[in-house]
């Protein structure tokens, strides 16, 4: 690559960083160490003096700020962006892989006509980047060669691990000039649906349940340990689309992902969209009677056993 910086694009959402904000420092700083160059930080929106104070992280040489808007616009991202990759002149521009950030991701690319990879998992570089995704339902792993340079990026959350330990990084507004003719639409307010009683992708420790569970009345048991261990109860899909659980609390690729400090799996082979949901967990502790299930592969802690013997015993020991 002709050029060394990375930029990153942090992302918010009213009124708060989104957590794969942090992960974006972490494969920022990484493609940055590769390539010899700086890692830049942008927040374009929001309470952007706050924002900057917390991306202020180990790693990160200077936070970009774009006092322009108060919740995410497809138009405002699109033209602060692309004037900030025209100012730094970056190997890279990185975005998370998120509903917002795959709306102005695309159109960033194509204004400033570069390749576009989305989705990464990993990315490695040696004398060229390579990007690694996840393909037929994570079933199958494909690296990407990138053979044009700079290069646009979106990562998926939960496959990095979070940057929080302070920094020193140099804070700069950065001015943009955008036509208000340009913004094309405006968020007028939020509607909830079927958000349900809790986000388990900001979770500490989570309890989540599979097949093994055999009947929805064994629940109870599972929902008494998850409220002896103060944690947060969540399944895998065959457990939502039983209609024993709801949606909010379905972890995998058509759920939601989970990077909790524990995770602990009752009754789940580990499938390999339940695992995309799940694998960035910093410990995660199956319990299974199939010695051979999946689930093992990933595992900090095994336990083969049948979950009615164990939750039980673990009720008993933390209540």
């Amino acid at each position: 690559m002709s050029a060394t910086d990375v930029l990153v694009v942090a992302e918010h959402r009213r009124g708060d960083l989104r957590p794969v904000s942090y992960e974006l420092l972490t494969a920022g700083r990484e493609l940055a160490d590769a390539t010899g160059g700086d890692l830049h930080a942008a927040i374009v929106g929001g309470d952007v003096e706050t924002f900057a104070e917390s991306l202020d992280c180990e790693g990160v040489d200077v936070v970009h700020t774009v006092a322009e808007g108060e919740e995410f616009n497809h138009d405002v991202s699109v033209a602060a962006v692309t004037a900030l990759f025209d100012a730094l002149d970056p190997a890279a521009v990185v975005m998370p892989n998120s509903v917002n950030g795959l709306d102005y991701a695309p159109a960033v690319a194509t204004r400033l006509s570069l390749p576009l990879v989305t989705d990464a998992v990993d990315l490695a570089y040696d004398d060229g980047l390579t990007v690694t995704r996840e393909m037929y339902g994570s079933k199958v792993e494909t690296a990407v060669e990138v053979t044009s340079e700079p290069v646009a990026l979106t990562i998926r959350g939960g496959e990095w691990p979070a940057t929080d330990d302070v920094g020193d990084a140099t804070i700069q507004p950065f001015e943009v000039e955008i036509d208000e003719s340009s913004i094309r639409s405006h968020v007028r307010g939020f509607e909830e649906v079927g958000v349900g009683d809790v986000d388990i992708s900001e979770a500490e420790f989570v309890v989540s349940v599979g097949r093994g569970i055999g009947e929805e009345e064994n629940l109870e048991l599972v929902e008494e340990l998850a409220e002896a261990l103060d944690a947060t109860l969540a399944a895998s899909r065959p457990i939502v689309d039983s209609g024993w659980l709801p949606k909010n609390r379905q972890v995998g690729q058509s759920g939601k992902v989970v990077t909790p400090t524990v995770y602990l799996a009752l009754g789940i082979s580990g499938a390999v969209q339940h695992v995309a949901g799940m694998k960035g967990a910093d410990t995660i502790i199956a319990v299974n009677t199939d010695p051979d299930a999946p689930i093992f592969d990933i595992a900090d802690y095994g336990i083969v056993d049948d979950l009615f013997e164990v939750v039980p015993e673990l009720i008993e020991r933390f209540e």
